[in-house]
């Protein structure tokens, strides 16, 4: 059985429009709202040894927040360029990607992209719509990363920031 987190990344700023939307740093709001996700999944005991991110930099920012309170290796971190503006199949070609070593999977992307993919994932649960450094978590039970599109797979839990704790 594997665990695997799907994280859309933190709040992110808009206040300089000269920036590229790949470059946008987190807000205010992000720097807070990845350290109060990363609490809630210790209080969960929701473990964590792998991180893949998007290139992104407040993907990568919302990355670090989870990385460091974990206490996990900065190697652990992959960043995947089909993580940023990612489709359905590069959600599943990232984690059948993924070495076997690794059973608790954590990915932090973007919208609308990772909405539309943890929606069908279980046939369990939808959602409209994956909020700022929102976390949908599914358990799959496999044996083989690369046998993920396939394997059956059970809805765990749905946070984000502004949901009643």
């Amino acid at each position: 059985m594997r665990s695997v987190l799907f994280i859309r990344h933190a709040k992110s700023n808009w206040d300089d429009g000269g920036v590229s939307d790949f470059d946008r740093p987190l807000s205010d709001r992000g720097k807070k709202d990845a350290p109060e996700m990363v609490r809630r999944l210790i209080n969960r005991k929701v473990p964590l040894d792998s991180f893949i991110s998007s290139p992104a930099k407040r993907a990568r920012k919302t990355a670090d927040s989870f990385v460091d309170a974990y206490g996990l290796p900065k190697s652990n971190v992959l960043l995947k360029a089909a993580l940023y503006l990612p489709s359905t199949d590069a959600f599943y070609d990232v984690i059948e990607g993924i070495d076997d070593r690794f059973h608790h999977l954590a990915l932090c992307s973007h919208n609308p992209g990772i909405t539309h993919f943890v929606s069908q994932l279980t046939g369990e649960i939808a959602i409209d719509h994956m909020p700022t450094c929102g976390i949908f978590a599914i358990k799959a039970d496999l044996s083989h990363g690369q046998d993920f599109r396939k394997a059956p797979k059970q809805f765990w839990f749905f946070d984000y920031p502004k949901k009643p704790v």
